[in-house]
């Protein structure tokens, strides 16, 4: 097995996990209902954006966070901007912490991710309570809230690829 280190090109830790977060949101916004209950509606891009705040591996994270957050806002029909402002919260808020962040446990990872789960879904819900004074319902939004914090291995996975490839981290 060889040490050196191989480099990790831009759209493969960039690229390749937005078109799977879109192509995952596409798939669960099928209405298809089991037995009544329809499919969770996780927010697949949030993964990414805290996973590209803890690595920061270039400028175009934010970019394709907000390009995400835009396609979101298409897909769930919410106001042109909402669910970028909903994803880029967190990331920047994970970005302030990130030296805080390098060396913690997966636990404690996964802990600070459902605080950004919570943060962006948080936002969201006072987002909607301002714009349409009526709030929005709680057990959907816990539902969403449980369904995207599930997916944290996603993150991790981000995490420890970048890790492997860059020599930085050897």
């Amino acid at each position: 097995m060889s040490t050196t280190a191989r480099g990790l090109p831009p759209w493969l830790w960039l690229g390749v996990p937005a078109l799977l977060a879109i192509t995952a949101s596409l798939l669960f916004a099928i209405p298809i209902r089991f037995w009544g209950v329809g499919l969770p509606e996780p927010v697949f891009a949030l993964p990414l954006a805290f996973a590209w705040a803890v690595i920061r591996p270039s400028m175009l994270g934010p970019v394709i966070v907000m390009i995400l957050g835009l396609f979101l806002d298409l897909l769930w029909g919410t106001p042109m901007g909402f669910w970028a402002v909903c994803l880029l919260l967190p990331h920047g808020v994970v970005l302030g912490f990130r030296a805080f962040l390098a060396g913690q446990s997966r636990a404690m990872m996964w802990i600070w991710y459902g605080a950004g789960t919570m943060l962006s879904l948080g936002a969201g819900y006072l987002f909607t309570l301002l714009a349409t004074r009526s709030a929005p319902d709680p057990v959907t939004l816990t539902w969403q809230f449980l369904a995207t914090v599930v997916l944290f291995p996603v993150a991790d996975v981000l995490i420890q690829r970048f890790e492997d490839a860059d020599v930085r981290f050897r």
